[in-house]
C-alpha cells in the first residue's frame, strides 16, 4: 500500500511540476511576443471550435484545469512504468519523453481540431517547451526514487553517447555562434542574424524589415539554437558508437549530416526565403560545415578503436596512437 502511495504521491508531484514549466514556458513566449496568454487562448479556442482566438478568461482556466490533468495522470503513468521495469528515471529519458510529447502535441492537435498547432505556435518554441516539461517530470522522479543518488556529473560519466553527444552538441552550436557573431561584426550588424533567425521562427518575420533584434528574440532563438545542436550531437554519438562494431555506418554519418545540411537550408528556403537572401546560403553552409568539423574531430579523438577500424579498412594514414 505504502508503495502504491507513493507512486501516486511521486507520480502526482512530478506531473504537477512538468505542467508549470510547460505553462512558464509558454507564459514567458507569450510576454516577450506581446500577447499575454495568447497560447492557452488557441490551444483552447481551437478545441472547441472557435474560428477565432478569443483571450477569455473562462476557456483559459478550463483549459489550464485539462492541462494540469493530462500532466497529473501523465506523471502517475511515467512513475508507474519506471518503477514497474525497474528502471531510474535520468536526463535522457527525460529527452525521449520531450521528444514523444513533441508528437503527440502534434497528431493529437490535428486529430483533435484539424489544425496544425505546432505550426501555429511555432515548432521550435512548442519542441522546447515539451522537452523542457519531460526533462523536469523526469528529474523529480529521480529525485523522490529510493534509488542511490547519483549526481548529473556521474550519470554523464556513466553514459558514453549521453556525454559525447552534449559535449559534441555544445561544440558544434558554439562554433556555428561564433561564425554568425564574426560574420555580423564584420557587417556592422551585431546580433543580426540570430535575431534574423529568431524573428523568422518566433514571431512570423517574412522581411528583413520585420526582423527584431532584440535580447529575448536572441536569446530564445539562442537555447532553441543549443538544444537542436544537442539533439543532433546525441545522434552522431550514437552512430559513432555504432561505426565501432560496423565501420561502413561512418558512410551512414556522412550522408545524414549532407542530409540534414540540405533539410536546413531547404527548410529556411520553404518557411523563410528571404533569409537566404539576407544571410546569404553559402555562410549558411559555411557555419553548419564548420560545426560538423568540430564535433566529428570531438568524436574522432573520443573513439580509438574506430580510428583503428578505419584505419584497417584506409591504409595506415588515419590510423593514430591510442
Amino acid at each position: 500500500m505504502a508503495k502504491r502511495n507513493s507512486i501516486l504521491v511521486r507520480g502526482l508531484m512530478a506531473g504537477f511540476l512538468a505542467a508549470t514549466a510547460l505553462a512558464a514556458w509558454f507564459l514567458v513566449i507569450d510576454l516577450i511576443q506581446e500577447r499575454p496568454l495568447y497560447t492557452p487562448a488557441f490551444v483552447a479556442s481551437a478545441l472547441i471550435g472557435r474560428e477565432f482566438v478569443s483571450v477569455d478568461l473562462g476557456i483559459i482556466l478550463a483549459y489550464t484545469a485539462f492541462h494540469y490533468a493530462a500532466f497529473l495522470a501523465l506523471g502517475i503513468a511515467v512513475a508507474w512504468v519506471m518503477t514497474k521495469m525497474e528502471t531510474t528515471p535520468n536526463f535522457l529519458l527525460g529527452v525521449v519523453l520531450g521528444f514523444l510529447l513533441f508528437d503527440i502535441v502534434f497528431y493529437a492537435g490535428v486529430a483533435v481540431t484539424g489544425i496544425n498547432v505546432v505550426r501555429s505556435l511555432g515548432w521550435p518554441s512548442v519542441l522546447v517547451g515539451n522537452l523542457l516539461a519531460g526533462i523536469v517530470l523526469m528529474a523529480y522522479l529521480h529525485l523522490s526514487s529510493d534509488a542511490p543518488r547519483v549526481s548529473w556529473f556521474e550519470l554523464l560519466l556513466e553514459h558514453r553517447v549521453v556525454r559525447e553527444g552534449i559535449v559534441a552538441g555544445l561544440l558544434g552550436a558554439t562554433v556555428v555562434v561564433i561564425w554568425f557573431l564574426i560574420f555580423d561584426a564584420i557587417a556592422g550588424r551585431v546580433f543580426f542574424t540570430p535575431a534574423a533567425l529568431g524573428s523568422a521562427l518566433l514571431f512570423g518575420a517574412r522581411s528583413v524589415a520585420e526582423i527584431q533584434v532584440t535580447t529575448e528574440t536572441v536569446l530564445i532563438y539562442t537555447l532553441i539554437h543549443f538544444a537542436a545542436f544537442i539533439a543532433l550531437g546525441l545522434l552522431a554519438a550514437t552512430l559513432v558508437l555504432a561505426a565501432e562494431e560496423q565501420p561502413p555506418i561512418v558512410l551512414g554519418m556522412v550522408l545524414v549530416f549532407a542530409a540534414s545540411e540540405a533539410l536546413f537550408i531547404g527548410f529556411i528556403a520553404i518557411a523563410a526565403s528571404w533569409i537566404l537572401g539576407a544571410l546569404g546560403w553559402i555562410n549558411i553552409a559555411i557555419a553548419n560545415l564548420l560545426a560538423a568539423l568540430a564535433m566529428g574531430a570531438y568524436l574522432w579523438g573520443e573513439h580509438p578503436t574506430l580510428r583503428r577500424q578505419i584505419g584497417r579498412l584506409t591504409g595506415p594514414s588515419l590510423e593514430k596512437p591510442a
